[in-house]
């Protein structure tokens, strides 16, 4: 591992498990001293535990990605726990229903949207002032997903979610360009978490068949996509932004 994160500070939201997760061991690894937010309070203080024991720095804050007083307690914390904020994956997300779109309520639509997309905001809202008040610049990944840039039946409310996370992104990234802070989108193809295993209704451990999801013909594993966010919120990435990047096995391609 490279230490081309030392001396950054960096938020990762929902990251107790999946991506979240390998995201927030993998820039502890390169140095990073990382802020782990989650709803998940037993699994989110093991993954920094892990993280200490490996010899990295990590702390763990419960916070609900959907309510904007947890987020801003979160980021407040961060500053005040390291001094500054560098950088942020907001990896917040699920889906909270299926069905086509004339079946679907009120209040499964807006599950959907506050979980995936104003989480999003929010984390935004805070981190931006949070990075740029040190007037080093810094970088911010949203994990978007495929459903941020094609269709898939069943799944209207995430989707449209997910194409928010992609504006929302780009808007943001103009606003902050000129402090030096790049705001950049993953969409991100199947990848081997909890969220995907449930929403093919497999089993929690055990091989996945891949066949026909994507040109490449696997399923990405969660580290897979940790090295890529590293990459983002580094210094070697310093010319990206605005971008929704597909690291999805070429399925955006088709």
């Amino acid at each position: 591992m490279t230490t081309r994160l030392e001396s950054k500070v960096i938020v990762v939201t929902g990251g107790s498990s999946g991506i979240g997760k390998a995201v927030a061991r993998r820039v502890a690894s390169e140095g990073a001293a990382v802020v782990i937010g989650s709803r998940r309070v037993d699994v989110g203080n093991e993954v920094a535990a892990s993280i200490r024991a490996a010899g990295g720095q990590a702390i763990f804050l419960s916070a609900d990605g959907t309510v904007e007083a947890d987020v801003a307690e979160l980021i407040r914390r961060a500053v005040t726990e390291f001094g500054r904020l560098d950088g942020a994956f907001n990896n917040v997300g699920g889906v909270n229903t299926l069905g086509v779109v004339q079946n679907i309520d009120k209040a499964a639509w807006h599950a959907d949207l506050d979980q995936n997309l104003t989480s999003v905001f929010y984390s935004l809202k805070y981190q931006i002032p949070a990075i740029t008040a040190s007037g080093r610049g810094g970088a911010i990944v949203n994990n978007a997903s495929i459903a941020g840039a094609i269709g898939i039946r069943a799944l209207a409310p995430y989707v449209a979610a997910k194409h928010g996370v992609v504006g929302l992104t780009r808007a943001a990234a103009l606003e902050c360009a000129s402090q030096g802070l790049r705001v950049n989108a993953l969409v991100t193809g199947e990848v081997d978490t909890p969220l995907f295993r449930s929403l093919l209704g497999a089993p929690p451990d055990g091989e996945l068949a891949a066949e026909g999801m994507n040109p490449i013909g696997r399923i990405s594993q969660p580290d897979e996509i940790a090295a890529f966010v590293a990459f983002l919120l580094s210094d070697e990435s310093a010319f990206i932004t605005g971008a929704a990047l597909a690291i999805d096995g070429g399925c955006t391609a088709q």
